[in-house]
């Protein structure tokens, strides 16, 4: 922990711990399980914290009465979450890992399958919304199924499931399971509330002013009530640190190596030495915006008639400044080669002066004369929106039988409409040095990297993108109880879901003129110096003034429209379920068993070399689904649960943009593919779970999955134009008969199995003597295992876990509760897992085999002290550790990326009435 972080969290903690009565204070005799159920007017007006163990308290009996396998999280009202968004309240789950971005959660992995297996729903109704990484690396712009948690504030949301078992008539999708998110309604509370929040925070890196404001209206009457909230919060994040564009074998590419021994040449000249790319000092800022509205209507016209209307609207706004400090030479960018003649001016190859390397042949420490250095400035500026109403309800139409329903509309955009980059480059003397281990770089600059006039101007690329999606969903379903203990449900959904989007681009902006002469390169005029990197200043340039410098508008080279693309998907689903609640041979037996039938069309529309193209596809399947409770002692249960479920493809492989193209009569093809099928899985769980106390329980769970169709690209050659499923008229001449040379798409084509085990258990401490008995804990622990061969898929590839799989996730987390006081901190660990298994082949050979992260342990903690029954003061600690996130490329693990975020501290007052 920083020395900033110390001194930040013990000045704000002890203003909290001033305020608060001694620990030791007697609790007046109350059992602190029974407390942690009342509300802050219980005690007799005494200055009650409804804290985090009622929340545990809440989310335990919601776990315990599921039919289905399922984890939950509960808060007392709005704005009670302690965490920046969902995601990193989910994180400690049961077989729940999240990743970051800045420090901050933003995506879900679960039960070890990544998260474009997770079915996200809102209120009921599905949710798509991709924000994007501010990392190439980490797939910058991704078309997938995956939800974005960081879209969303956590105050805006006051309940939020995790199912892990299916039941019939639950939507189809989600392999991994489903994640339900609730906003705050008017009935969830007796008569008005009115809930304020106001925080501000700061990091320590970007150290700035970060407010966080949070409210919610609610008043019912009688019948009728209606409640709105809004959550805002504007911060400025920072990731600083280095990286390369990972490795790749290279010869000298020109360099001069007589400095260097006979035997040191020859290795260089073999080609099998890998040379780092890149070499860069990185820092990637941003200030982000985020805006969340709620409104809730409720009116139940007769006790048996209750309808909601729920609507939400969403913004998420970044601005962001990326800047790096890196190698431009040949080789990809390494530090070899990288002469040319500029300006009149002749710049000579590198001279390599030394330069050593390991066992693995990786080059860990390289000096060079005159070697090409570049800076780079990036500003991106994005913006999601996202709306989303829906009108549900229920109706006792007869004794017994009851319709309930839902339709709603969803529409989201996102658009980075500045996506621009300036590349400065100059000739100098450097050494880059990996010897203190993988994970460590240090550059020696030999010359002034902040002086203007020893750089000129190279390179300007600039870029916008749009995405938008629409979701339509009509469902409904008959509940006919046939006994008090057994029910009947059958129903029917309709949806519709569309995506859409569009890139433009255009690169190397005046280069050849820069290169010639024709335009002035030095950089003097629009140059700024960076100083925002520890230990290491350089010269960037002022966008603005370097595009009106330059007399440029960026507009006129972004008037096409690339990689134009449409998919829908119109998707008809029926089920039946019985539900029942019985005694079997003296034990309560509960359940339901049931099967759900779906048909889905694609429609994919897309732009190839040749024009617009839409193909189609369509799949339907029945899945069955049954779901087993045994009651065998007071507390002790046992679960079973049997499935088949579906997880349909990402949206970037059912596109069907892409490429056709003739060289000289050798046809290549290269498209998306509507005609997928959706990953398939059959699923068993058993679970045992026993309850105790107010609070307490502990569960084990075994899992196992048989994943089918996995999804994959394949290139195959000499196939009759007839076998790829394509229109006719799709290229001039091309006719059936037809034989393609190469022809590119993703396939359904590999299965694996998927085992896990689950451990988890929650209890306060109230055996122990005063203070400690207003201690608690809440612990998980995760295995996950499944393999993949995927040297059948790609050329250069292993055999490996799947993407996105962490073998182990556990949590840990020590609560203090007591009267007006409610305190946690938690530890979150995440092994290490694969980020793509596709390797990028080259001549000399692959550049990797995989790409990874290593293993993170990220501690937060929260803190609440009630001054009264209305007022409370609240204390949040984020990423306390400056936890470093650690990339890498290959199975042997050379550097990638390697970033720190900093730790985010946030205070502030709640007030409640």
């Amino acid at each position: 922990m920083t020395k900033w972080t110390k001194r930040t969290l013990l000045l704000a903690s002890s203003t909290l711990f001033a305020a608060q009565p001694v620990w030791a204070q007697d609790m007046n005799g109350q059992d602190a399980g029974a407390q942690a159920q009342g509300s802050p007017t219980d005690a007799g007006g005494d200055v009650v914290v409804t804290g985090y163990r009622t929340s545990l308290a809440q989310a335990r009996n919601s776990k315990r009465d599921a039919t289905i396998i399922k984890d939950s999280i509960s808060a007392s009202d709005i704005a009670a979450f302690p965490d920046l968004n969902l995601a990193e309240a989910l994180q400690r789950l049961p077989g729940v890992a999240i990743n970051r971005e800045a420090g901050e959660g933003r995506r879900i992995s679960l039960r070890g399958l990544g998260p474009d297996f997770t079915r996200v729903q809102l209120d009921g109704m599905e949710v798509l919304g991709n924000v994007d990484s501010p990392q190439d690396s980490r797939g910058q712009t991704t078309r997938d199924r995956a939800f974005d948690f960081n879209l969303f504030a956590a105050e805006l949301f006051n309940h939020v499931d995790v199912e892990k078992s299916y039941q019939a008539k639950q939507t189809e999708g989600g392999l991994a399971g489903t994640v339900g998110l609730y906003t705050a309604r008017p009935f969830d509370y007796k008569s008005s509330k009115v809930a304020l929040s106001a925080q501000g925070g700061t990091n320590s890196l970007t150290r700035d002013f970060q407010p966080r404001l949070t409210g919610l209206i609610s008043k019912n009457w009688g019948n009728f009530g209606i409640l709105v909230s809004a959550a805002y919060s504007r911060r400025n994040t920072r990731e600083e640190g280095f990286d390369t564009y990972r490795w790749r074998h290279n010869k000298a590419n020109g360099s001069d190596l007589s400095r260097l021994t006979a035997a040191e040449q020859a290795k260089i000249n073999s080609g099998d030495l890998l040379f780092a790319r890149g070499n860069r000092l990185s820092v990637s800022d941003s200030t982000q915006e985020r805006i969340g509205l709620t409104s809730s209507v409720q009116w139940n016209p007769t006790d048996k008639v209750h309808l909601t209307l729920d609507g939400l609207y969403g913004q998420f706004k970044g601005d962001r400044f990326e800047t790096h400090l890196a190698s431009r030479g040949g080789g990809s960018s390494t530090w070899l080669g990288g002469g040319e003649t500029f300006a009149g001016t002749v710049y000579p190859n590198s001279r390599v002066n030394a330069i050593q390397w390991n066992d693995r042949n990786e080059v860990v420490y390289l000096d060079v004369t005159g070697g090409k250095a570049s800076t780079e400035t990036r500003i991106q500026n994005t913006k999601n929106i996202f709306k989303q109403l829906v009108l549900s309800g229920d109706a006792e139409l007869a004794d017994g039988l009851t319709f309930n329903w839902l339709g709603g509309v969803e529409r989201s955009g996102y658009s980075m409409p500045v996506n621009d980059k300036f590349t400065l480059e100059g000739f100098g003397d450097v050494i880059s040095d990996y010897r203190g281990g993988t994970y460590s770089l240090v550059n020696t600059y030999k010359f002034n990297t902040a002086d203007p006039n020893f750089w000129h101007a190279k390179r300007l690329y600039v870029n916008n993108t749009y995405q938008d999606t629409a979701f339509d969903n009509v469902k409904g379903r008959f509940d006919y109880k046939v006994t008090p203990d057994d029910t009947i449900s059958v129903g029917g959904e309709w949806r519709r879901f569309a995506n859409s989007g569009y890139y433009a681009e255009q690169d190397n902006i005046l280069t050849s003129s820069f290169v010639s002469g024709k335009v002035n390169a030095n950089p003097s005029g629009y140059a700024q110096t960076y100083t925002g990197y520890s230990g290491q200043d350089w010269t960037i340039v002022d966008f603005p003034k370097m595009l009106q410098t330059l007399g440029i508008n960026r507009s006129q080279y972004l008037t096409g429209k690339l990689g134009v693309f449409a998919v829908e998907e119109r998707t008809g689903a029926a089920f039946v379920q019985y539900d029942w609640n019985h005694i079997l041979a003296g034990v309560p037996f509960r359940g339901n068993i049931g099967a759900r039938y779906y048909r889905t069309t694609v429609i994919s529309d897309g732009l190839a070399s040749v024009g617009p193209i839409t193909v189609r596809g369509e799949y339907e399947g029945v899945l069955p689904a049954a779901n087993l409770i045994f009651e065998l002692d007071q507390g002790l249960m046992v679960r079973f649960a049997a499935s088949k479920n579906i997880n349909r493809p990402s949206l970037g492989a059912l596109a069907v943009n892409g490429s056709v193209n003739n060289d000289n009569g050798n046809i290549t093809v290269s498209l998306g593919n509507p005609n997928l099928r959706p990953y398939k899985s059959t699923d068993f769980d058993i679970s045992t779970e026993y309850y105790f106390g107010s609070v307490g329980y502990v569960a084990a769970a075994l899992f196992y999955k048989t994943l089918d169709g996995y999804i994959s690209t394949q290139t195959i050659n000499n196939v009759p134009y007839s076998q790829t499923g394509l229109p006719d008229n799709l290229y001039p001449g091309v006719t059936g008969r037809t034989i393609i040379d190469s022809y590119s798409r993703p396939i359904n084509l590999l299965k694996t199995n998927l085992f896990g085990v689950e451990l988890s258990g929650q209890t306060d401490f109230k055996f122990l003597p005063a203070p400690f008995n207003r201690l608690g804990t809440a612990v998980n622990f995760t295995y996950v295992d499944s393999r993949l061969d995927y040297s059948k898929i790609y050329t250069g590839s292993i055999a490996t876990t799947l993407e996105g799989l962490s073998k182990y996730n556990a949590n840990a987390t020590l609560y203090y509760q007591d009267k007006a006081f409610d305190a946690r901190i938690s530890a979150n660990y995440r092994s290490g897992y694969i980020f793509s298994a596709s390797p990028v082949l080259t001549a000399l050979g692959p550049d990797h085999d995989v790409t990874g992260f290593e293993g993170t342990v990220y501690v937060d903690m929260s803190a609440h002290y009630a001054l009264t029954n209305h007022v409370q003061l609240t204390l949040n600690g984020i990423n306390l550790t400056n936890q470093r996130e650690r990339q890498y490329s290959n199975s042997t693990k050379r550097l990638y990326v390697v970033t720190r975020s900093g730790t985010t501290l946030l205070g502030g007052v709640r007030i409640t009435f």
